[in-house]
């Protein structure tokens, strides 16, 4: 005879209590209100608009949308960097790492006779240039210190948005010498150049590859090449000739290295099928300024006379082509481009753009700034000789 077996009685589904219904009632209706806003105001409110609100909530600004200024230890030669921790200065008076309420993270307090600042995102780094130190800046704190040894003397210094840096020195048997650094501050490749001078190096985005440019000399005619490494690789992979070009500036994208010289600026894309290529010519126009701080495009400036300031603002895109053009009738003390976004500054405004050229922000110049520095979210760090300050469209 089979024993009867009781049937456990199904478990009832407790109910969501009140509070858990009415919170998400209200994550629904902030849902639907963030869409009407979205729909609603669709040509003010952007992307970039939602992260500089969530970067910044927290910041008291005036009516203005600029942050309360904060000093700075200012010195001769001044520039300044906008890193998402803080901002870094260099001048003359040595290296100061700022959080953007103005709280002091790092300094070194050193006489500089050429401060140089290079930045990424996340690094930025100050050295003297022909002497022996950098100083490395990040999350908050200084995150490395370099001094080279005998009588090598720095030429360059550039960090990645990963915190990577390549170093390019004159050392003691070499023309050229190029070192790249990990996060960790630790070497992963040194480039020795006996035959031709190393003069700058740039490391890409994910590490795997470095950018040397070098200067040699054939026939009493100097020429310039590209060399392409793997970071894990002692011989470089490829050889580009640049002819005559003098590189002034340098910087690698994601697949694509910047070229800028007193004539031209040259876009090298990187594919699985090799290196292409190529030119834009400034001429008939000189150049004035370049930023090659933009996602996928550089801000060019330029001008008629090869004396006097710029006339024309440029939008450059990947593959060295003019997409948008912009007339300029006040002279420009400063410019910077990051993300989508570019920044002109005058005696009279700080005035932003989009990459497609289209202002869409601007405040009066009334504490005389003559520094700016952009984030790619939009938002601008000001800079007079001893004050900061963030301004956020």
């Amino acid at each position: 005879m089979e024993e009867n077996k009781k049937i456990p009685a199904p478990k009832r589904l407790k109910k969501p209590s009140r509070v858990v219904r009415l919170l998400a009632l209200l994550a629904t209706s902030a849902l639907i209100l963030l869409a009407v806003v979205l729909v609603v105001y669709r040509d003010t409110v952007n992307i970039n608009t939602i992260k500089r609100w969530l970067a910044y909530r927290n910041m008291e600004t005036g009516v203005t949308g600029e942050a309360p200024p904060f000093s700075h230890a200012g010195g001769d030669k001044l520039s300044i960097a906008y890193l998402d921790s803080g901002a870094v200065t260099a001048s003359a008076a040595g290296a100061h790492y700022y959080g953007l309420d103005g709280q002091q993270l790092a300094e070194e307090v050193l006489s500089l006779e050429n401060p140089v600042l290079t930045a990424s995102p996340t690094t930025a780094v100050v050295y003297d240039a022909g002497n022996q130190t950098l100083f490395a800046f990040r999350d908050g704190e200084e995150s490395f210190k370099l001094t080279l040894e005998g009588s090598a003397d720095l030429l360059s210094a550039r960090p990645n948005g990963g915190g990577w840096l390549a170093v390019t020195a004159q050392q003691s048997g070499y023309k050229g010498a190029v070192t790249v650094y990990d996060r960790k501050s630790e070497p992963v490749i040194q480039i020795s150049l006996s035959f031709t001078f190393a003069v700058d190096a740039a490391v890409s985005p994910d590490g795997r590859t470095v950018a040397v440019i070098t200067i040699g000399q054939q026939g009493g005619s100097f020429f310039s090449r590209l060399l392409l490494y793997q970071v894990n690789q002692k011989e470089p992979f490829a050889q580009i000739d640049l002819g005559s070009l003098t590189v002034l500036d340098m910087d690698f994208d994601e697949g694509l290295i910047w070229l800028l010289g007193e004539d031209r600026l040259i876009t090298v894309a990187l594919t699985t099928e090799g290196e292409t290529v190529q030119t834009y010519y400034f001429s008939p126009n000189y150049l004035k300024g370049c930023s090659l701080g933009g996602d996928g495009f550089a801000l060019l400036l330029v001008g008629r006379y090869r004396s006097g300031a710029a006339d024309q603002a440029l939008r450059i895109d990947s593959s060295a082509q003019v997409t948008q053009t912009l007339s300029l009738s006040g002279q420009v003390l400063d410019y910077a481009a990051a993300g989508d976004c570019f920044a002109l500054l005058t005696g009279g405004q700080l005035s932003l753009y989009n990459s497609e050229l289209m202002y869409f922000a601007g405040v009066e110049n009334t504490h005389a700034a003559r520094k700016v520095a952009l984030a790619s979210n939009g938002s601008a760090l000001l800079a007079n000789d001893q004050q900061a300050w963030l301004y956020i469209p």
